[in-house]
């Protein structure tokens, strides 16, 4: 994050400091009216020399300016890659007949989006403080790739995968116990039938429960810069994936990659499929739910259609002037 960090300040975040929290001017002798003085006919006043500018009142080694920057640039960049990839999934992966499952809410999307709108600032506000960490050296984070090389780089961004997947696992089926759950976690689980914008819609203290492993594996092992924001991106569009309610079965990865499918049925049965990118630990501890094509929610969604006269027996549209006069 101190990449971030140092480009916001050079191109941006200097200026607004600048501009809303200047630094008083400090006194020369110009300004004290000691040399380069004179006198106005029109003006009794002595005239001066405009004051230097001399920056912000906070520099960019102040500990509060950094709270605010970092704070700032997690909530606004979890904003943007939320709307993104989530309308980005939205509009051209997910089955918009979901909507008519009879456990889908009413207004549902509008209330996944605010839900997930008011949760982002206070998981930034208990998750900066690991971004404070990184920009004062206390992770091992490294940028030059020669200090361990390629093939170390390489397997360190796959053991991310794995470490964060594990501890993610338990971290989530703890959140589904009795005395835990109706505190943290069923706020997310109100999504039965969820769509891409319920992937950030948690409680604020699950998603930083969830977000944890991402932020502790940079202070357990040494792991690249530029690496570690690529999967930080990564983490929030595979999150927004795994919601987005495509139940494909039958592909040759499904047995070990958790893929859409797979989190649709978590939601739906909620006490299966607990792995974020893999199935392994689920397989292992005997949590795992294997899609098959009989659990995909869309044939409660048709059925809901067909009642309604939206469809046929086919699943063909039905235009809905015609539907009208037939009534």
């Amino acid at each position: 994050m101190d990449v971030v960090l140092h480009y916001a300040d050079e191109f941006a975040l200097d200026h607004v400091y600048n501009y809303l929290l200047p630094h008083p001017p400090i006194p020369t002798s110009e300004t004290l009216g000691l040399l380069n003085t004179t006198s106005s006919p029109s003006s009794p006043y002595t005239s001066f020399s405009t004051p230097p500018l001399t920056g912000s009142l906070l520099p960019r080694d102040s500990l509060l300016r950094q709270y605010i920057s970092l704070l700032a640039i997690a909530v606004l960049g979890a904003y943007a890659l939320y709307f993104s990839f989530c309308s980005l999934s939205y509009f051209f992966v997910y089955d918009r007949r979901l909507e008519h499952h009879p456990k889908f809410l009413k207004n549902q999307i509008r209330k996944e989006i605010k839900s997930s709108l008011i949760a982002a600032p206070y998981i930034g506000i208990i998750t900066v403080p690991w971004f404070m960490g990184e920009i004062h050296g206390y992770s091992k984070m490294y940028e030059n790739v020669g200090d361990y090389g390629w093939t170390y780089l390489v397997g360190s961004m796959v053991w991310f995968l794995l470490f964060t997947d594990f501890c993610i696992y338990w971290v989530h089926r703890l959140e589904h116990h009795p005395r835990i759950y109706k505190y943290i976690h069923k706020p997310h689980h109100k999504w039965v039938v969820p769509t891409p914008y319920a992937a950030l819609a948690f409680h604020p203290l699950d998603g930083y429960a969830q977000s944890l492993p991402y932020h502790i594996f940079p202070y357990l092992f040494p792991l690249h810069r530029y690496a570690y924001l690529g999967l930080f991106v990564f983490v929030q569009f595979w999150t927004i994936l795994i919601h987005d309610g495509d139940m494909i079965s039958g592909h040759v990865l499904e047995r070990w990659i958790n893929g859409p499918a797979h989190h649709t049925l978590h939601h739906l049965y909620f006490s299966v499929n607990y792995g974020q990118y893999f199935t392994w630990a689920d397989v292992q501890f005997d949590s795992f739910r294997e899609p098959r094509p009989e659990l995909d929610p869309i044939h409660e969604s048709l059925r809901m259609m067909r009642k309604k006269g939206l469809i046929d027996e086919n699943d063909k549209p039905i235009p809905q002037i015609q539907n009208k006069k037939n009534e």
